[in-house]
């Protein structure tokens, strides 16, 4: 019963997602059919450039989300090594370290004698 439960939330869960990025490129069309507009931009030399606004729109963002995705995938991944270095020399020391088994003890046997005292 516990895994149809968990099979529920999860496909709720998914519905979930879709429809968030399904509502967000609706909204993202309809700010595109909104502002297509021409934005003359300035160049070198006295050039213009006519851009659409929702396409100057995207690409500052990408301007602004690629070197981030660059920095965070880089410190991952440096992360990523240094503590799989870390749990290397952690296993190294471990191995050298392993502390052997100690020799087992066998006490003497105890001889009871098996006479009667004699009380006199």
């Amino acid at each position: 019963m516990a895994t149809h439960r968990i099979g529920i939330t999860l496909s709720a869960m998914q519905f979930l997602k879709i429809l968030f990025w399904c509502l967000l490129a609706f909204i993202a069309a309809v700010f595109t059919l909104g502002n297509w507009t021409s934005v003359p931009i300035k160049l070198w030399g006295g050039m213009e450039a006519l851009v659409n606004l929702p396409l100057l729109l995207l690409l500052t963002f990408l301007a602004g989300l690629v070197p981030t995705l660059l920095w965070h995938s880089t410190l991952r991944w440096r992360l990523r090594n240094r503590l799989a270095a870390a749990e290397r020399a952690l296993h190294d020391l471990r191995v050298t370290v392993a502390p052997t088994p100690a020799p087992t003890l066998r006490p003497d046997p105890v001889v009871i004698d098996a006479r009667p005292v004699d009380p006199a």
